[in-house]
């Protein structure tokens, strides 16, 4: 038996290092990690709040707009100081950011695609300050460092969820649309040659756009795209090759028609997959926030129950307390009664059916108008008998 607790006991401690680490130490060591925990919860509560992300997207965006100012040489020679400001602003978020995301998890952190995204851009960021240390100002490629900088209104992703929604379904796609594309890279070698039989040849061809296998897809490209066919064709139109124009309508038909529909029609289909997906999983959450709070409500409850039946002790159920409750009521008592004619909904219900009433009326009212016009044109249309006295003087 005590090698079955000594083997209990290990297999314990074995699980958890922070506890083995914890028990190998003094107990200050375990109030320690009590508090980090804490703080780490706080932490963790603040980089998820609304709060936070709404700080992280205006600062993203406002240095989009920086960016875009930058790229106008006057605009950055005028307020130099400025740029230099934001861009200090910009990296202390993001690295403050990156610090606290690593406190919090720094094992998980690493997992996440999206987290690995953020540090690569801050490494972006960093890199036109060490390359000006390294290799100095005159660099010759210090331009594309300069622009790589555009690479960090990336970090918006990571904030929008239907973003993430729409790279997860392109992510999908990568099998099907490699396959789509790999057929039309057949048929394009297919069409390449012949039409480098056919267009390139040596004595009277088109060198241009059907000299080389290169040439050949480059034009077959163009004609993919339905950009200047005409212009490809009209050349072989004067060159006389008969064959030429069932080529081409074949090839787009094929390439463009077929083809490049069905890699839209692929991307399509998951992007909608994906978007179902993100609704259900909004839907799911919705219902899982639901549940807490009536959990919490239930929770309330039955605190106050348990709080009851401290004060009452001498009853042993709830419905013994509640019997209790109602022998001490007397005739006179006032009682607050959940009255259907006072209820909110059926006030709500009662406004609705005056309106309507109301709407019923007016309609009527304008049906009356009518049926009274027309019975007054009725009238006005039936012949008018002359009175007896004119009948008599009309006789004589």
């Amino acid at each position: 038996m005590s090698q079955h607790r000594h083997q209990r006991r290990s297999r314990v401690i074995s699980s958890s290092p922070v506890d083995t680490t914890s028990v190998g130490f003094c107990p200050t060591f375990k109030k320690f990690e009590r508090n980090d925990d804490d703080f780490r919860a706080f932490v963790k509560r603040f980089i998820m709040s609304h709060f936070f992300k709404i700080i992280m997207i205006s600062t993203v965006i406002s240095s989009g707009f920086f960016v875009a100012l930058g790229t106008s040489y006057d605009m950055r020679y005028h307020f130099s100081s400025l740029f230099e400001l934001s861009e200090i602003f910009f990296m202390s978020i993001c690295t403050s950011e990156l610090s606290m995301k690593l406190y919090v998890d720094p094992i998980n952190y690493w997992k996440d695609g999206y987290n690995l995204l953020d540090a690569i851009i801050i490494i972006i960021m960093l890199l036109p300050y060490t390359v000006r240390e390294l290799m100095g100002r005159q660099f010759t490629y210090m331009h594309i460092v300069e622009g790589l900088q555009s690479l960090r209104v990336l970090k918006l992703i990571s904030y929008s969820r239907g973003m993430r929604t729409v790279i997860t379904a392109m992510g999908q796609t990568i099998y099907p649309v490699a396959s789509v594309l790999l057929l039309l890279f057949l048929l394009m070698f297919i069409f390449a040659v012949l039409g480098f039989c056919q267009f390139g040849s040596a004595d009277n061809g088109d060198h241009d756009n059907w000299g080389n296998l290169g040439a050949a897809f480059f034009t077959l490209f163009s004609l993919a795209m339905v950009d200047g066919w005409t212009d490809l064709q009209k050349q072989l139109d004067i060159r006389e090759f008969a064959l030429s124009r069932p080529f081409a309508i074949i090839f787009i038909l094929l390439a463009s028609f077929i083809l490049l529909n069905m890699f839209l029609g692929v991307i399509v289909k998951h992007t909608e997959d994906a978007i179902k997906k993100l609704e259900r999983e909004r839907m799911l959450e919705r219902q899982a926030k639901l549940m807490e709070e009536k959990q919490v409500i239930l929770q309330r409850q039955q605190e106050e129950i348990s709080r009851l039946m401290q004060k009452n002790a001498d009853c042993k159920s709830f419905s013994e307390l509640v019997e209790k409750f109602k022998k001490t009521l007397h005739h006179t008592d006032t009682m607050v009664l959940d009255d259907f004619g006072t209820s909110l909904p059926f006030i709500d219900i009662y406004f609705s059916t005056l309106d309507q009433q109301d709407t019923t009326v007016g309609k009527l009212q304008e049906l009356y108008y009518e049926i009274a016009h027309v019975l007054e044109l009725m009238l006005e249309d039936l012949p008018q008998e002359k009175p007896q006295s004119l009948e008599k003087v009309d006789e004589k």
